[in-house]
């Protein structure tokens, strides 16, 4: 994974930037209680949701919104670049639950 800077961090929020190398995916996962807002910084990322299936592209200066409980990934849509994005998980416990596919 590409790198990782941690802005804040308390036991209800998490601010961090993001680093995917080029072609990068999380895997689908979920969050018990927090909501995720993603601002795309550089390059372009696709964050994939489901139930329902829904996707956004987004590039320097867009934002998405993936709310607690929903499954979701995030990946680097640039072929030979990273990505890097800034992303605000709260407020709530944090978890990183796996969803199998």
């Amino acid at each position: 994974m590409g790198e990782t800077l941690s802005i804040i961090e308390t036991d209800r929020v998490r601010v961090r930037i993001m680093g995917l190398a080029a072609g990068e995916e999380l895997p689908f996962h979920y969050h018990t209680e927090v909501t995720d807002t993603f601002f795309c910084l550089e390059g372009t990322i696709i964050v994939a949701a489901q139930n329902p299936a829904e996707s956004w592209q987004l590039g320097p200066g867009e934002h998405c919104k993936v709310v607690a409980q929903r499954p979701h990934s995030v990946a680097n849509f640039t072929p030979d670049a990273p990505a890097r994005y800034l992303l605000v998980q709260g407020v709530g416990r944090y978890d990183f639950i796996p969803v199998e596919t």
